[in-house]
């Protein structure tokens, strides 16, 4: 089983950066850690009740408190702090990144909602 070792916050980039037992970096920017957030707000509390995320592009993390030995709170600038990523959500997030943001690029076009790059 992979497991993550670190986690850098570059706040220029945006990009959040894991680093895996052997070595590998994976990164993930904040726009789509804050759209993909476990949290209920942005889930729902069942399937069919996710809000989709709008507005995101510059959405930064403010800050990053651990969270036992399993997970990471991230809270982002945009206020949103109730989402806590579990070390294996955050692997599957990466794992999925490709899938996920074709999906939510998808999601905004059938909203009829235009990304602001």
């Amino acid at each position: 089983m992979r497991v993550i070792t670190d986690l850098k916050l570059d706040q220029k980039s945006r990009i959040l950066s894991l680093t895996l037992d052997g070595g590998r970096v994976i990164d993930l920017s904040c726009e789509y850690l804050r759209v993909f957030s476990p949290s209920a707000e942005v889930r729902g509390h069942g399937p069919g009740q996710e809000v989709l995320q709008t507005g995101k592009e510059m959405v930064n993390i403010a800050a990053i408190e651990p969270v036992g030995n399993y997970a990471a709170r991230l809270v982002f600038s945009d206020g949103h702090d109730t989402g806590i990523y579990a070390w294996k959500f955050l692997l599957e997030l990466a794992e999925n990144k490709d899938a996920n943001w074709k999906d939510y690029l998808a999601s905004l076009d059938e909203a009829g909602i235009k990304r602001k790059e």
